[in-house]
């Protein structure tokens, strides 16, 4: 994996034996590309005392932190085009682990199967999670760096003013609107809120609706047969949860938040810790805000909000839902400094490295050795967040999945507006994907 450029499509010469500089002796630096969505910016703060650090350890290399500020769709919009071109390709890349499969597919990352064959540590990276970074063809092609769970944030103070319990657990989707309606009767607060809005991109597909869907008991794509569901009662019933919320109850925020690029930001780091929301079903990783560093710190954050797993619809099969993801660090195809870049995944990707990134993203480690310190099991949510992974699915890997997300979104937005009716959108959602697919590969 000979270097061949210096991160502006010119030649610098062979490589060292260490691949640390050019034959000529020049400095190798290393572009790290990640989603700026505001600030905090949780993992520019990590990438930049990756750098610092790293830096030092390597006279010769040295890291550049070089994020796209997007929101979550234009993002892997503009990454695809960035790893076209040895121009415009950084050395490593953040990826979501649910875009790997098609960003391999299209030629666009590194294939590190002899690379992983070879790292010892790779045997201390949870076995499930290494599943999010195969490509189609079951090869490798990112290293995980977090995962996730969702669930339901409760806010404790409006649960009491509205005479809920605060070790408050559903067991269905009526007891969620139960607890909402209560919220509603009894308090100012937005009794229930979720991702709705196109702008905020893969957060609608999975934190809201493959939420709901999983939890009707069916799957968005069949993986023996390779075959979508598109015809699936489940799709109505999920989409009718979101009318429900938003329209025929009055239970959700108002369009002009709920449909709002930054969305979850207001949510989470306003409107929730102060109590103008009452229940948000989002990401494990929100406990970041709530902690010691946070946006919205409490000194006890346990006695103030809750974190409830997401029952499925009836409390059939396991009770319990959640989608799992997290993401990644790949190397671009068209970088110029592959083996620079793998050493400096090696260097990110240590029991040291990977605790520290869940401890300042809140999110939950990919390592098992690090999810056995008694610094991250002690952090706030963790254990309830870590539970939930034994209900987990994931999304499809499919090449074909992102597009078929975007279906999803416009689907739950236009029922969230009202401009659909359930069964209008899901008729939508069947013709796209089976445009998209073709009927012979539905079902």
């Amino acid at each position: 994996m000979a270097a061949c450029g210096n991160g502006n499509g010119e030649s610098t010469g062979e490589d060292t034996q260490n691949g640390a500089t050019s034959g000529n002796g020049e400095e190798v630096t290393l572009d790290v590309t990640w989603r700026y969505a505001g600030d905090p910016d949780n993992i520019g703060d990590y990438v930049r005392e990756f750098s610092d650090w790293y830096s030092d350890e390597q006279d010769e290399v040295v890291i550049n932190p070089d994020p796209i500020t997007a929101s979550e769709g234009d993002y892997f919009s503009n990454v695809s085009l960035s790893l076209q071109s040895a121009v415009t390709a950084p050395e490593i890349l953040s990826q979501d682990t649910f875009m790997i499969s098609s960003d391999a597919n299209a030629g666009y990352l590194v294939n590190l199967d002899d690379l992983v064959a070879d790292w010892d540590e790779w045997d201390n990276f949870i076995e499930n999670i290494k599943d999010g970074v195969l490509g189609e063809d079951g090869s490798v092609y990112g290293i995980p760096t977090t995962t996730d769970s969702r669930g339901i944030w409760y806010n404790k103070s409006v649960f009491e003013e509205a005479g809920l319990p605060t070790d408050w657990q559903p067991e269905s989707w009526n007891d969620i609107y139960e607890a909402a309606e209560m919220v509603r009767d009894n308090t100012e607060a937005i009794p229930f809120s979720m991702n709705l809005a196109t702008v905020n991109g893969e957060a609608v597909t999975m934190q809201t609706f493959q939420m709901l869907w999983y939890g009707t008991g069916e799957t968005m794509y069949d993986e023996e047969a390779q075959l979508w569901n598109v015809n699936g009662e489940g799709i109505i019933e999920s989409l009718s949860f979101i009318d429900e919320i938003m329209n025929q109850r009055n239970l959700g925020p108002s369009l002009s938040v709920a449909i709002n690029q930054n969305y979850g930001s207001v949510i989470m780091q306003d409107m929730f810790p102060s109590g103008a929301a009452a229940m948000v079903l989002d990401g494990s990783w929100n406990m970041s805000h709530f902690v010691e560093g946070g946006t919205a710190e409490f000194d006890n954050p346990e006695d103030e909000i809750g974190f409830a797993m997401m029952p499925t619809q009836d409390g059939s099969g396991d009770g319990f839902i959640t989608m799992a993801g997290g993401w990644s660090w790949a190397i671009p195809e068209n970088s110029q400094h592959h083996e620079e870049s793998w050493e400096a995944i090696i260097a990110m990707s240590t029991e040291e490295w990977q605790t520290r990134r869940a401890m300042k993203e809140g999110t939950l480690t990919v390592r098992q050795d690090s999810a056995e310190s008694e610094e991250y099991a002690d952090r706030p949510f963790v254990e309830t967040a870590t539970e939930a992974l034994n209900y987990a699915h994931f999304r499809p890997k499919h090449d074909l999945y992102p597009n078929i997300s975007i279906f999803i979104q416009n689907a739950v937005e236009a029922v969230a507006t009202g401009n659909m009716t359930p069964e209008e959108a899901a008729e939508d959602y069947r013709n796209n994907v089976v445009d998209l697919v073709g009927e012979e590969n539905t079902y």
